[in-house]
């Protein structure tokens, strides 16, 4: 079992360049303690989520950090042109120098997505198109797309990543149909549920991983343990407000330093998480 950490980057009462600031000297520290990986949210218009750009703070992060893992949780992929974020997956990839971990999504919130024009019924397909448009162009030379919603002819792609053929998928596990997806593919997952559903969810991947692929080592699965009520409250699409309980994991800064709160999440095979 490995621990890692996921964040959000909420809203703290300090300047927003010292948040930046701060959390990236912590990430220091978590690296040279040994964390396995950190994974960044992505959220929209909201204090819950101050890094709506999360491939900027992991840029920086890929400067600051030698041996831990490094990754969106998620990419929200229908706010994104699925070929400026294949140019932008290649480049984290290579500046981490193989440390990146490609976690894609449709969006947990409607009333972010709505933010966009965009209505949860229609995110799902635009997140599986442009899901397939984003791994052809990270596993082949040229990319030819010709869908629903996007349409590409003949794009060289002269950005490559450094992980073969892309970096390793995470997925967040919310309904059945997720896990059967994620199994069928061979994609790492991540729940946020509390164990007893967690569980169900895991003993599905875990069903249909055996079905499709036998005998063959599954992927990782990683639990997040997560004391705050205000998961709850965005799976239920109310507005969010800025988070005063969490986790706390480190402190870094010496006296006086902003109060920074995260959650861990363990990794383990499904198997192992009852």
């Amino acid at each position: 079992m490995d621990i890692g950490v996921f964040d959000h980057l909420d809203r703290r009462n300090v300047p927003l360049d010292e948040h930046y600031a701060s959390r990236l000297r912590l990430l220091e520290k978590y690296d040279a303690a040994g964390f396995a990986a950190y994974h960044l949210a992505e959220h929209h218009a909201t204090p819950l989520g101050m890094a709506p750009a999360p491939g900027i703070f992991l840029a920086a992060a890929t400067q600051r950090t030698r041996r831990i893992r490094l990754g969106p949780c998620v990419y929200c992929l229908p706010l994104y042109d699925p070929l400026r974020l294949i140019e932008e997956i290649c480049m984290l990839d290579q500046m981490s120098r193989g440390r990146f971990d490609l976690g894609v999504g449709r969006g947990i919130v409607p009333y972010e997505m709505a933010y966009f024009d965009l209505h949860p019924f229609e995110t799902e397909e635009i997140y599986r198109e442009a899901l397939e448009v984003i791994l052809a162009g990270l596993t082949n030379e040229v990319l030819e797309h010709r869908g629903p919603r996007y349409t590409y002819r003949k794009v060289p792609m002269v950005l490559r990543p450094f992980q073969k053929p892309h970096p390793p998928l995470w997925y967040g596990l919310g309904h059945d149909r997720g896990a059967e997806w994620a199994a069928t593919n061979g994609v790492h997952v991540l729940s946020n549920h509390p164990a007893e559903g967690a569980t169900e969810l895991f003993a599905r991947y875990r069903d249909v991983w055996h079905r499709k692929q036998g005998s063959a080592p599954m992927p990782k699965a990683r639990l997040r343990l997560d004391a705050d009520p205000l998961r709850a409250r965005l799976r239920r699409g109310a507005p969010a407000r800025p988070r005063r309980r969490g986790h706390r994991v480190a402190r870094a800064g010496g006296a006086g330093a902003p109060d920074r709160r995260q959650h861990l999440h363990l990794s383990r095979h499904p198997p192992d998480l009852r």
